[in-house]
């Protein structure tokens, strides 16, 4: 018995100096998780420096003077809340340490993109587009399979433009093709087979950047889009058909009713630009799917930067992600990044690489000078931006974990972490499908922060609670302050904050030293600085 219980106390022993060594303080022999290798050469950081020469020559003749670049702890966090909805781990703050600094902020780019974290939140960010973000009618639309199946398509980084095309053309069961269920979601239970105005209305926003159901009972008063150039792209889905094999390509005509004489009519196919891209064979939505995807449809491609940037910044490159329809002189840094990405068959994680490789991307968002709202117009600084509500609950818990959340942590763990968002973001209030507007916070949304359970929990003394670790297994007062700032801020306290926090953890022992290390973390992520994307 005396063996066994000896044993035991071996093993604790062992567990609390591993844990301990794991987290405080670095050493040159830490062990680092692999990071996928960086793909960055002469030809790519070519591109990037004309997307600089493009914003700076802008800046020039708008004379303004840009913001200065943002240290890398600042970009790894933009990097981590942009492709993964959280802020980086403790955990992963220490590896990233024991990466040469040169290679840093490419590596961790890199680590992203392979990990299953990015597939499953550029998913549900880009699901919004595509399908929307009510559940839809249950028997013949599944949306979970619909993200998951996005995901899978996005961490292999399937061309985009293959990717879209295999929504408008699939045909089966929403359940055994996850595609079609972009073309079900539009079925009301009412109706006789998939919607085809509101599937030309997606496939003109989420594809083309172009708000054409604008012109869908009139004709547009403000553009040149006329009420059969929508019709006559709903007129590709005139012969889809739904039955028990699901989705099938059938008989049937598309019809409009003249706003005017209140007569229908039968449309023919027909797409509202570039018509010479449009191929002559093949099934409609065939037809439809490669005019679309195009290489030389350049609203495509300006589409897709328009959302990607969008999506890594917060806000789009224009004033809205569907700005296209009457784009007769486009910026040129747009320019030249959908020419890339058409050059380069639709390659999104390539076009990431590009964006977040730029100036602009780097930029802080604070300078010496003033910063007006021309600078933020012209990408002159990095945009301040409040984060979404699931990149809050995600960075919440995450920074009370000091291991990293993801797909490796196990079952309990996330399955309570994805029960707190859906609850988290149903009290805050979900942006919607349009989440590039109306972003800004509220009273409600600041008291569900400052007295909300989620906030209470993560800080209260709980045995694997960041702050209760930091408390037990800290060095010095030092080493716990400086941890809890990266666990929450993803970067070290200033000389003044460190001197201030140091001087209220001194001297305290056990439940009192754990409680000040509670409080601390409660003041972080309460702060402004922890709400926002800078």
């Amino acid at each position: 018995m005396w063996l066994r219980n000896l044993l035991f106390i071996g093993l604790v022993v062992a567990a609390i100096a591993a844990l301990r060594a794991n987290l405080f303080p670095l050493s040159g022999n830490a062990q680092v998780r692999p990071v996928a290798p960086v793909t960055r050469g002469s030809e790519l950081d070519e591109v990037i420096g004309r997307v600089n020469a493009a914003f700076r020559a802008e800046w020039t003749a708008q004379s303004l003077q840009h913001a200065p670049l943002a240290d890398e702890y600042t970009i790894i966090r933009r990097l981590s809340l942009a492709l993964t909805g959280t802020i980086p781990s403790w955990e992963e703050m220490r590896q990233l340490e024991a990466i040469p600094p040169e290679n840093r902020v490419d590596s961790w780019l890199s680590y992203l993109l392979h990990d299953r974290r990015f597939g499953n939140y550029f998913a549900e960010r880009l699901a919004r587009a595509y399908v929307g973000t009510e559940d839809g009618p249950f028997i013949i639309y599944r949306r979970r399979r619909f993200v998951t199946w996005l995901s899978e398509q996005l961490l292999t980084n399937r061309p985009y433009g293959s990717l879209v095309a295999e929504l408008i053309v699939s045909d089966g069961l929403w359940t055994d093709k996850p595609a079609t269920n972009f073309i079900t979601v539009t079925t009301v239970p009412e109706g006789d087979g998939p919607d085809q105005e509101r599937l030309a209305g997606r496939v003109a926003r989420a594809f083309l950047g172009v708000r054409l159901d604008c012109a869908q009972c009139h004709n547009h008063p403000f553009e040149e889009w006329q009420q059969k150039d929508f019709h006559g792209l709903a007129a590709f889905f005139g012969k889809t058909q739904q039955g028990l094999t699901g989705l099938y390509e059938g008989k049937g005509e598309h019809m409009m009713t003249d706003h005017k004489t209140a007569k229908k009519e039968t449309i023919e196919p027909a797409v509202p630009f570039l018509k010479e891209l449009l191929p002559t064979d093949g099934s409609r939505r065939s037809r439809l799917a490669r005019w679309v995807t195009h290489p030389q449809n350049e609203y495509f491609a300006r589409a897709t930067v328009q959302r990607v940037w969008a999506l890594l910044f917060g806000r789009p490159y224009l004033d809205s992600v569907e700005s296209m329809d009457a784009l007769s002189n486009p910026p040129q840094p747009l320019v030249l990044l959908a020419q890339d990405f058409a050059a380069h068959h639709h390659d999104l994680q390539r076009l990431i690489r590009i964006i977040t490789a730029s100036e602009v991307f780097w930029q802080d968002s604070k300078a010496n000078h003033e910063l007006t709202d021309e600078h933020e117009r012209h990408w002159a600084a990095f945009p301040l931006v409040r984060l979404r509500p699931e990149q809050v609950v995600g960075s919440v818990q995450q920074a009370a974990a000091l291991k990293t959340i993801n797909a490796e942590s196990n079952l309990l763990v996330r399955a309570t972490y994805q029960g707190s968002i859906n609850e988290f973001v149903k009290r805050y209030g979900d942006t919607g499908e349009d989440e590039f507007t109306g972003r800004g916070g509220t009273i409600p949304q600041r008291l569900l922060l400052l007295n909300g359970d989620m906030v209470k929990e993560s800080t209260e003394n709980k045995p694997f609670n960041a702050s209760t670790l930091i408390a037990n297994l800290s060095a010095n007062d030092r080493a716990a302050v400086e941890t809890a700032y990266l666990s929450v801020l993803t970067r070290r306290p200033t000389a003044e904050e460190a001197a201030h926090f140091e001087s209220r953890l001194a001297g305290s022992k056990g439940q009192e030293r754990i409680s000040r290390l509670e409080d601390l973390f409660w003041t972080l992520i309460n702060s402004t600085e922890f709400s926002w994307n800078h």
